[in-house]
């Protein structure tokens, strides 16, 4: 297991809400929505001004997507450490609940994690631009790394789907 991350690591990056718009018409309004790496909450925030029900934890609140588990939710959305999305991908296929990670397209890159989504299933939603990611420092200077929503169960309908971000 890695170690916990801490605030301004490499991976203390927050998600600028408009990353959720692909998503939007996959998602039940009467679902409880798990945030399991809210960071600052950008995510969380966006999602319930649509009007879901989200729970919102992050580890440096002390609860640990690898170990926590809500009693009652129905999706988990999140954009996940990418030092540990391996164990974030494993505990959400796991879990057994639909969910969508925004990871960068450089996960498809190992042999290993092809076995396993080809194993356990996925769709892919390609974004038409890059996110630009809000810092550590508060900046948001861009990204020079292409991401994608990763995701099963969501019933998208395609392993691929190309959209617009808004």
């Amino acid at each position: 297991m890695k170690p916990p991350l801490k605030k301004g690591s490499p991976d203390d990056f927050q998600t600028p809400p408009e990353a959720l718009t692909p998503l939007l018409p996959f998602l039940k309004k009467d679902w409880t929505i798990w945030e399991c790496a809210s960071g600052k909450g950008n995510l969380s925030t966006y999602l319930k001004k649509q009007g879901f029900k989200v729970i919102s934890t992050d580890l440096l609140t002390g609860k640990d997507f690898l170990s926590y588990e809500p009693k009652q939710y129905d999706c988990i959305i999140t954009n996940p450490p990418y030092a540990l999305k391996q164990e974030f991908l494993e505990r959400a296929y796991c879990l057994g609940k639909p969910f969508a990670f925004l990871l960068p397209l450089t996960t498809f890159e190992t042999a290993k994690r092809q076995q396993y989504f080809k194993h356990c299933g996925l769709e892919v939603i390609f974004l038409d631009k890059r996110i630009n990611f809000e810092t550590p420092d508060g900046s948001g200077d861009g990204s020079w790394f292409a991401t994608a929503w990763f995701t099963n169960w969501l019933k998208i309908g395609k392993q691929m789907s190309f959209t617009t971000i808004k």
